[in-house]
C-alpha cells in the first residue's frame, strides 16, 4: 500500500483512507457483518486509516468499529471526531467546542472504540461561541494526557486554522473535496500547505455521485438515505449534474478506468498531502477504490480534469438549506 505523511511531523499512513460513516447511517440502512467484512479487508489491503465520529449513528459507528478493533487495533490509524450534538431522536444540537465536553467526548469515544488512544482527534464542527484557543487547548491536554496522538480540524476557515496551530500543532484538516466540491481550493488549502498541514478529503466521490451509481432519484429513495435531501441530487439540478457526469465518464473510458477510480485519482493527484477517505460498505466497491491508486494521471489530464470541474459547472449547494450555516466553512 502506498503511503503519504500525516502534517510536517506526524506518521506515515495508507494513501487513501476508509471513511465508515455510511456502515451506520445516512446512506440507508446497512449490513454490520458485511461491513465488518469490509473492515477486515480493508486492513488486509494496507488500507489502514479509518474515519469515523461520535455522531455517526448515534455512536453506533464507534462500537461497530471496536469489533475489529479489539483484534486488530495495531494495525490501524483511527481517527474520530467530536462537536456535533446528536439527540436520541436523531435530531441536531448545537456545535460544543466547550473544553469541559472536549474531554467528555474523548472519553465516551474510548469507551465506545474500546481503545486505550485514538490516532487522531478531529473537532468535527468549529464552536462559533467558544474561542478555538480554548477547544485546541483542551484538546491539547488530552495528548499530554496520553488519551489522543495527533489532533485536526473539520471544515474550519483560514484564519481559525491559523490561530489553532499557535495552540497546538495540527495534523489535518478535513474538508469535503472531489472533482465536484473544490471550495477549499482559493484560501483553505494554501494555509494548511503553508502551515504543514496534511488535507483529508471526504466525500470524494461526492457522496456516490461520482461512481455514476446515482443518476435518479429512484436510486437513492431507500428508507435512511439523506441523499434524497440534498440539493445536487433534485430536480433540475441533477439533470444538469448528469449531464456534467457524462463528461467525467468519457474521460474515465479513455483512462481505462471506472468513473469512481477517475475521480479518486484526480484527488490523489492534488498533492501528496492529501489523502481521500472514500466511504463504502461493499467489499467489491473496496476493492475499486484502492485500485485507483494504480490510476496515473498526466499534468494534462489534472488539467483537463480540473477545467471540466470548474465550480461553476455545478448544480446546487453541496447540503440543505436547513443545514447550510452549520456546514459552510467557518470563515473567522
Amino acid at each position: 500500500m502506498q503511503q503519504r505523511q500525516l502534517g510536517k511531523n506526524g506518521p506515515k499512513v495508507s494513501a487513501m483512507g476508509l471513511g465508515c460513516m455510511g456502515m451506520s447511517e445516512f446512506y440507508g440502512i446497512g449490513d454490520r457483518q458485511e461491513s465488518i467484512r469490509v473492515l477486515n479487508r480493508a486492513i488486509d489491503l494496507g488500507c489502514n486509516f479509518w474515519d469515523t465520529a461520535d455522531v455517526y449513528g448515534i455512536g453506533l459507528n464507534e462500537v461497530l468499529l471496536s469489533r475489529v478493533l479489539r483484534e486488530r487495533r495495531d494495525e490501524v490509524f483511527l481517527c474520530t471526531k467530536f462537536g456535533n450534538i446528536r439527540t436520541m431522536d436523531s435530531g441536531w444540537g448545537p456545535v460544543n467546542g466547550k473544553p469541559a465536553y472536549v474531554k467528555q467526548a474523548c472519553d465516551a469515544s474510548l469507551m465506545r472504540l474500546g481503545v486505550d488512544v485514538i490516532d487522531l482527534y478531529y473537532q468535527h464542527r468549529v464552536d462559533p461561541t467558544v474561542p478555538i484557543e480554548e477547544t485546541v487547548g483542551a484538546m491539547s491536554e488530552l495528548v499530554k494526557a496520553g488519551k489522543v496522538r495527533f489532533i485536526g480540524l473539520s471544515e474550519a476557515g483560514p484564519k481559525t486554522i491559523r490561530r489553532a496551530d499557535k495552540v497546538h500543532p495540527i495534523a489535518a484538516g478535513q474538508y469535503e473535496y472531489s472533482l465536484w466540491t473544490r471550495d477549499i481550493d482559493t484560501e483553505v488549502l494554501p494555509v494548511c500547505r503553508e502551515l504543514g498541514i496534511a488535507l483529508v478529503a471526504y466525500s470524494p466521490l461526492g457522496r456516490g455521485f461520482l461512481t455514476g451509481k446515482y443518476k435518479d432519484t429512484a436510486t437513492i429513495s431507500v428508507e435512511g438515505d439523506r441523499r434524497k435531501v440534498f440539493p445536487r441530487f433534485q430536480g433540475e439540478n441533477l439533470d444538469a449534474n448528469n449531464k456534467w457526469l457524462a463528461r467525467i465518464e468519457a474521460k474515465a473510458q479513455a483512462s481505462k478506468c471506472s468513473p469512481a477510480q477517475l475521480a479518486l485519482a484526480w484527488v490523489l493527484a492534488k498533492g501528496e498531502d492529501v489523502i481521500p477517505i472514500p466511504g463504502t460498505r461493499k467489499l467489491h466497491r473496496l476493492e475499486e477504490n484502492l485500485a485507483a491508486l494504480d490510476v496515473k494521471l498526466s499534468v494534462k489530464d489534472v488539467q483537463e480534469l480540473d477545467e471540466v470541474a470548474d465550480p461553476e459547472n455545478i448544480a446546487g449547494k453541496r447540503y440543505p438549506e436547513q443545514s447550510i450555516q452549520s456546514t459552510l466553512l467557518e470563515s473567522i
